[in-house]
């Protein structure tokens, strides 16, 4: 069984996120959704909020986890027995960064490939920055993630 990471902050999982999942998981035998404690950001919604909005939000999902992890990503990646990145590419502007962080990851973990998924046409634009933007502005979110985030995102940003 081949088995892929998903890794991220996922400061929220947005609709788009939940798209890379669910085509992933028809492809791979399990996939993880790690989420990263990410120390260095200040984000919306702590660490453990997170991998509860994750997994409630893939629930439906019997091949997906949502695992919450610190450190580097290729060590997490052995631990779990995964062969594989995968990373979400909204727009050409993220591939610089994404190629980079694929570069060093090879070298890091050469027995570890990286694939790059593109979103749904629907979501190309979508991401957690802006949905936290539009959230803590007052405006509505709910074309962008789950109802459960709507939620969670009210709670904390008011």
């Amino acid at each position: 069984m081949q088995i892929a990471v998903y890794p991220g902050t996922f400061d929220p999982i947005t609709n788009g996120h939940s798209d890379l999942i669910e085509r992933a998981a028809r492809r791979f035998g399990r996939v993880i959704v790690a989420i990263h404690e990410n120390s260095g950001k200040l984000p919306a919604l702590d660490w453990e909020e997170r991998i509860t909005l994750a997994r409630s939000v893939l629930k439906e999902h019997d091949n997906v986890i949502v695992e919450g992890f610190s450190g580097l990503l290729v060590e997490f990646v052995r631990e779990q027995g995964a062969g594989v990145i995968l990373r979400g590419l909204r727009a050409v502007s993220d591939f610089e960064y994404e190629f980079q962080l694929a570069s060093m990851n090879r070298q890091l973990a050469p027995e570890i490939e990286t694939l790059f998924m593109t979103p749904d046409e629907h979501y190309a634009y979508v991401s957690s920055s802006l949905v936290r933007e539009i959230a803590a502005l007052g405006g509505d979110v709910t074309p962008f993630v789950h109802a459960e985030v709507v939620a969670a995102l009210k709670r904390r940003l008011g």
